[in-house]
């Protein structure tokens, strides 16, 4: 009978935080293996030591080099790879004599750990198993207080090793990161996030759960100083107050502060729109618009109806002038047939003059709808709404024909409703009095969302049984293309306007 190999995880550093299944298993092992660098010392067997007993043998893995400078023949990953045989051979050695053995893994066995260079190598030949552990990422977020995502945000694990450049890039992109392998790679991680433009969000952590746990605001921390076992950290956005930079101006006094939120999700929505969102104490808005936002304890939310527009402006000012941080939000952008303009309206109102209004910008859902299928909006273009609730349709009609007359493209806003379902047809007909048939037109419906479908037709052929009230159109100008492609049309504006004369 060959004995059985474990590799146990035992978390950030606290012998308290070795969970009870590892505490067990580290007892009854007959060997216990342990990785350190030349020095001999192992953090790893010092959170053990509490575990252990008198008469296990213990097999002490010592790295040959901890940097990639080496003479051996193979380079850095040549000494790593001899290194690890070696030391599989040393415990297939004691599995083969029936010796059940534990190997020590600082945080998760398989997060980064050496352990896993046994597993690979060992797990054909004998029975392999894994004792996760609570992670130096998760150990971080804990001692700062900071949560690490929340709802849909993404969360991205990124080695200090990349160069600044892509480290960069990735963080960018991203919600909430955190940056293993610090120590000689502390000063390109930090020129990554400020190359980001995200370092005053980023905090620093060092043998966090330890007693010689230590953490900073990143941009505080001398490079000198940072020891291997540390990590920065970027929480979650949603829940970290807004740095200086991103931070809108408001009275401490109370203010408003009107959001776009983006047309979709999260991943649509800006910094700087988040951070309001965070540090604000009333959230006003659309229910369904208010409805995707989190909900926190010390934030109060009030959803309406979408027809009570000015009211809604006048109770978010009201809360401001008693003392509140109110954000109201929108979908899309704020100043695009939404909030924005109804606030300001109401605060230019002289009982209101106190009050601070900010408004901050966000994604549209022409842009977003166009971004689709290429650059319909290249050139010159007008943004029209079909509702007539707040305008007569000869209003509109008018300034279709004007806009169709002027050749320039056109984004239709709020096409059709339950009650509207003319309106499209209408406005196809009048557009077919300037342009071909075969203008381009395409449909987004949820651009951003679980239902999203884009349809690329053209104006003749423009069905309006297929628009509603969640849909957008785009109608192209005379000089807009559709090009077939095998993952689907390419539509654009070129920058460029033909002359009809000489020059």
């Amino acid at each position: 009978m060959t004995g059985r190999l474990w590799g146990v995880g035992l978390g950030p550093g606290d012998p308290e935080l070795v969970t009870v299944k590892a505490a067990r298993l580290i007892g009854e092992a007959d060997v216990i293996a342990y990785h350190s660098a030349r020095h001999g010392r192992s953090i790893a067997r010092s959170v053990a030591a509490p575990y252990l007993r008198d008469g296990q043998v213990e097999e002490l893995l010592m790295y040959p080099l901890t940097t990639e400078t080496t003479d051996h023949p193979g380079g850095y990953q040549g000494a790593m790879d001899d290194f690890y045989a070696d030391c599989a051979a040393r415990l297939a050695a004691h599995l083969d004599a029936g010796r059940n053995v534990v190997v020590l893994a600082e945080g998760d066995p398989l997060f980064y750990g050496s352990y896993m260079h046994m597993h690979k190598r060992l797990t054909d030949r004998y029975t392999c198993e894994v004792v996760p552990g609570v992670t130096s990422v998760s150990a971080a977020a804990a001692v700062l207080g900071r949560p690490l995502c929340e709802r849909d945000e993404i969360l991205t694990i990124l080695p200090g090793t990349l160069p600044p450049e892509v480290l960069a890039e990735r963080l960018r992109s991203t919600d909430a990161a955190a940056v293993m392998k610090l120590g000689r790679t502390f000063t390109n991680v930090r020129e990554a996030f400020e190359l980001a433009g995200r370092a005053d969000e980023a905090w620093y952590v060092e043998r966090a759960t330890t007693d010689a746990q230590r953490t900073a605001p990143l941009t505080d921390v001398d490079p000198d100083s940072v020891p291997y076992f540390s990590l920065a950290l970027l929480p979650s956005p949603i829940n970290t107050p807004a740095p200086e930079a991103l931070a809108p101006t408001v009275s401490a006094e109370g203010s408003v502060t009107v959001v776009g939120l983006g047309p979709a999700g999260p991943e649509w929505m800006t910094p700087q729109v988040r951070n309001a969102i965070a540090e604000a104490d009333d959230l006003i808005g659309y229910g369904p618009y208010v409805d995707r936002l989190p909900d926190r304890a010390r934030q109060r939310k009030h959803g309406s109806d979408n027809k009570v527009e000015s009211e809604r402006a006048a109770f978010a000012l009201d809360l401001a002038r008693k003392g509140s941080r109110v954000v109201v939000v929108s979908s899309g952008d704020p100043g695009v047939f939404a909030m924005a303009s109804a606030v300001t309206e109401v605060a230019s109102q002289p009982e209101y003059a106190d009050i601070a209004v900010t408004v901050l910008p966000g994604m549209t859902a022409a842009q977003a709808v166009a971004s689709r299928v290429g650059a319909p909006l290249g050139h010159d273009y007008c943004v029209l709404s079909l509702s007539d609730r707040l305008k007569p349709w000869e209003v509109i009609a008018a300034r279709l024909s004007a806009a169709a007359a002027a050749d320039l493209a056109i984004a239709i806003y709020n096409p059709a409703s339950k009650s509207r379902t003319w309106q499209v047809a209408a406005t196809r007909d009048l557009l077919l009095e300037h342009r071909a048939p075969t203008t381009p037109v395409i449909v987004g419906r949820d651009v951003g969302g679980a239902s999203e479908s884009v349809t690329v037709t053209t104006l003749a052929e423009l069905d309006p049984a297929t628009v509603d009230m969640r849909c957008l159109l785009l109608i192209g100008s005379s000089q807009t293309q559709t090009v077939p492609r095998p993952a689907g049309p390419l539509v654009f504006t070129p920058r460029r306007y033909p002359h009809t004369g000489d020059s």
